[in-house]
C-alpha cells in the first residue's frame, strides 16, 4: 500500500502496515486506508478474518475499487479479488483430530504441529471487474476455482 503524496520509483512498493486488534477496530483501519490511498490491499490471515469480516473487508476494498487478496481461500468467495490460502475445512478436519487425540488421552505438548497439505487459489471475477482490474490469462489458467 502506498501512502498519498508518497513518491515511488518503478518496481518499488511502499507497504503501510494496519493493525487491527478487535472488530471494533475495523472502521478506524478503513478510515486510515482510505487516507492512504494504496494501490492495493492485502490481508494477513488471523481469527479477526472470519465469515463474517470478510465481507466487510471486501465490501470496503470495492467501494474503494481496492484490489485485495487475503491469505485465506474464503477471501474471494466473500467478494475479495483473490483469495489464497488454505481451505478452511481442512483446517477444522486438522483441529478436528487434534482435539480427538487428546480427548483419548494424547497430551497436547506430544501432538505434532500440522500444516494443511494444499492452498487453493481462488479468483472472484465479478469483483475483478467492479474494481477495474484485468487479471492475466496466466493467473487464471492457475486458478483452482474462477467465481464468475
Amino acid at each position: 500500500m502506498k501512502r498519498h503524496g508518497a513518491q515511488r520509483r518503478p518496481g518499488q512498493l511502499t507497504i503501510v502496515s494496519i493493525e487491527v486488534k478487535a472488530i471494533g477496530d475495523l472502521e478506524d483501519a478503513f478510515a486510515a486506508i482510505s487516507r492512504a490511498r494504496p494501490d492495493a490491499l492485502f490481508i494477513l490471515v488471523d481469527q479477526l478474518l472470519s465469515p463474517v469480516i470478510r465481507p466487510r473487508i471486501a465490501q470496503f476494498a470495492m467501494r474503494q475499487r481496492l484490489p485485495s487478496v487475503a491469505a485465506n481461500s474464503g477471501y474471494a468467495a466473500a467478494g475479495g479479488l483473490i483469495g489464497y490460502g488454505p481451505g478452511t475445512q481442512e483446517i477444522y478436519e486438522i483441529a478436528a483430530g487434534q482435539v480427538a487425540k487428546i480427548l483419548r488421552g494424547v497430551s497436547p505438548r506430544d501432538l505434532p504441529v500440522e500444516q494443511p497439505s494444499r492452498l487453493e487459489f481462488i479468483i472472484n471475477l465479478k469483483t475483478a471487474k467492479a474494481v477495474g482490474v484485468t487479471i492475466p490469462q496466466s493467473l487464471l489458467l492457475r486458478a483452482d476455482q474462477l467465481i464468475e
